[in-house]
């Protein structure tokens, strides 16, 4: 009885912070304007549902393999089926570089939209009448960040998922 309890908090409290941090990322996705600012570069901008849609697939395709990773082993598939090791290790690694270079070139629009952002924080805290502890909100975030990082690996809970 416990452990099918503690397996449906695992469930839902899992699910729950999962779509608050995907929500988190595209809510900074919107914020910064990253995907209308790479369709007006591009002009393709008839094209912005379009890298809308490749932007939530992605995602969605990467927070599934990270969390079903076991299911997720393409290479072993292929070689059952009698392509050679060579062969899927070659594209194997073609198709990390290719990955990384791309998430590589998001990465760092994304940083100089966020840069690009951040002059308006200042702007908006004294609008808002936020005048004092901007600084300790700050702070107590990265805090908190900090501390759930630690629990997670101190108390090995990604050995509990495995």
């Amino acid at each position: 009885m416990w452990n099918s309890l503690k397996l449906l908090f695992l469930i839902l409290f899992g699910g729950s912070f999962g779509l608050l941090a995907s929500a988190g990322v595209f809510t900074v996705l919107v914020a910064v304007g990253l995907i209308p600012r790479f369709a007006g570069k591009s002009h393709t901008a008839g094209q912005i549902i379009l890298y809308e849609e490749m932007v939530i697939l992605g995602t969605v395709a990467g927070g599934l393999v990270s969390v079903f990773e076991r299911y997720c082993h393409f290479g072993e598939w292929f070689v059952s089926r009698g392509i050679s090791q060579a062969a899927v290790q070659a594209v194997g690694t073609t198709v990390v570089t290719f990955f990384g270079l791309f998430a590589g070139m998001f990465i760092g629009c994304l940083a100089l939209a966020i840069a690009e952002m951040l002059d308006s924080i200042p702007i908006f805290s004294r609008r808002a009448g936020f005048r004092h502890g901007l600084g300790v909100a700050v702070c107590a975030m990265a805090a908190g960040k900090l501390c759930g990082s630690l629990w997670y690996f101190f108390m090995e809970i990604h050995e509990v998922v495995k």
